[in-house]
């Protein structure tokens, strides 16, 4: 039996014929499982052969804050296609700049890893109403169920996804808005009626309530804006068509051009974080049960959908149902600095580390992600002076260097860089005293660690 399949990235599909029986059902080779021990869990589903239901396998990893009696929701980090991204979406619950996200509204972290095989059809996931819909609320009810957490199974949803995970984020707007808090689509978007140039591709209906969802639209000026006769030159019209019909119609959807990448990433996290954060302060309720608030519409901002100065509302010279919508002036101010060469200001220093421990010459230490601006490396001090930097170069290809480092798709490397470090230059019987201090990526710098200190072992 012979049927469509449609490769797709971002908003590009190459439309392939393919036999059923050339898509293999078993899980593809995964290098390494991140451990999934508290405060992280795993449920794994095997691919399903039944009409409607999901064709491959997946794997949700989750994160639970620590202290959190009751989960207020969950933030979704949806890798894109291909066998690739799939297998980088087994660390994105790992990632400590998303962790400071979730922890600060008493969310969980969640990160699916679909098992598609790198020539299978994407939109067997990618399209929520090929089974994946069903598979993710399937997996908040049971990993609620193993965490302890059942409320997981009904709290509202904040959506974050690259690529194909951009077309499955905004699938879930448009099918569930009640549930969504707020959605970042980075390189992909659902359709909204049907494009000849992207077949076998099923075209969503919008419903009004999905116009009350904060949605951002956010692709790398080479995917069409800037670089328009290759690569992923389809990016921007794709996009560029939803917004219209989204915005048009009154919808709270903004563009966010990145003006250095193409369909990596780059540096996107920076305005993704802070604006998640504005949207779920301005829509959770007080009572965690009760329905999503509306956004307010006395602080929004405008500006032109391919970047330049936005303005309040009411100051917005053209018309407002073309221009991008952003929640309030801290964002609008972002957006800006992003726009222009991705520099979002930070002025405000990460946590320090805790539970700095030695164990012969071994330190060990624990540290949470500044929420502006994550993690790029530690300062290792001994005897108050300084020792080591931990890396001594942060590796990122597509942006801002960091300390779990960075890959395509968003998610922090395998394996998962530990918080530690060996003095090899200590000398055996003597002690030593030492200090870790936290610096974010734009170089501020934590107050220290408490000391820890203990008798190198010979």
């Amino acid at each position: 039996m012979l049927r469509n399949a449609a490769k797709c990235c971002g908003s590009i599909c190459l439309l392939l014929v393919v036999g059923v029986a050339d898509l293999p059902a078993q899980k593809p080779p995964y290098d390494v499982f991140p451990p999934a021990e508290s405060p992280y869990y795993r449920v794994r589903y095997e691919p399903s052969t039944k009409q409607g239901e999901l064709l491959y396998g997946v794997n949700y990893t989750i994160w639970i804050p620590k202290g959190v009696k009751l989960l207020r929701g969950v933030v979704v980090h949806q890798h894109g296609c291909g066998e690739g991204s799939c297998k980088s979406g087994l660390t994105g619950a790992y990632d400590l700049h998303w962790q400071a996200l979730a922890r600060k509204h008493e969310f969980a972290l969640l990160s699916p890893s679909y098992e598609q095989p790198e020539k299978a059809d994407c939109q067997m996931w990618c399209d929520p109403r090929n089974g994946s819909a069903t598979a993710f609320q399937k997996c908040l009810a049971d990993l609620g169920e193993k965490s302890g957490h059942p409320e997981l199974a009904k709290v509202p949803w904040a959506l974050w996804g690259h690529s194909g995970g951009g077309h499955w984020a905004g699938g879930m707007v448009l099918l569930h808005p009640d549930r969504v808090a707020a959605a970042w689509l980075r390189s992909g978007v659902p359709l909204l009626q049907e494009d000849p140039n992207r077949k076998g591709i099923k075209a969503y209906t919008l419903p009004d309530a999905a116009l009350k969802v904060p949605v951002m639209c956010n692709l790398g000026t080479k995917e069409g804006v800037t670089v328009k006769d290759k690569g992923f030159a389809g990016v921007w019209p794709s996009n560029e068509t939803f917004f219209n019909e989204v915005r048009g119609k009154g919808g709270l959807v903004g563009v966010a051009v990145d003006p250095l990448s193409s369909h990596d990433c780059g540096n996107q996290r920076y305005l993704a974080i802070p604006w998640l954060d504005a949207c779920l302060t301005a829509r959770m309720p007080k009572t965690p049960g009760d329905p999503l608030q509306p956004m307010p519409t006395d602080k929004v901002w405008l500006g032109p959908p391919l970047g330049g100065e936005a303005v309040p509302a009411a100051k917005y010279v053209g018309e407002p149902l073309k221009a991008a919508w952003l929640p309030n002036e801290v964002v609008a101010k972002a957006w800006m600095e992003y726009v222009k060469d991705t520099k979002v200001t930070d002025t405000t220093p990460p946590p320090a580390p805790t539970n700095a421990r030695v164990d012969g010459n071994k330190l060990t230490w624990e540290a949470e992600a500044d929420l502006e601006s994550g993690l790029a490396s530690f300062v290792i001090e001994r005897d108050g002076q300084f020792l080591a930097n931990v890396p001594e170069q942060g590796k990122n290809p597509f942006g801002r260097p960091l300390f779990q480092n960075l890959g395509y798709s968003d998610t922090p490397t395998q394996p998962l860089v530990p918080m530690q470090f060996t003095d090899a230059k200590a000398e055996p019987g003597k002690k030593y005293t030492y200090r870790v201090v936290a610096v974010n990526t734009v170089g501020l710098k934590s107050k220290p660690s408490t000391q820890a200190a203990e008798t190198p072992k010979p």
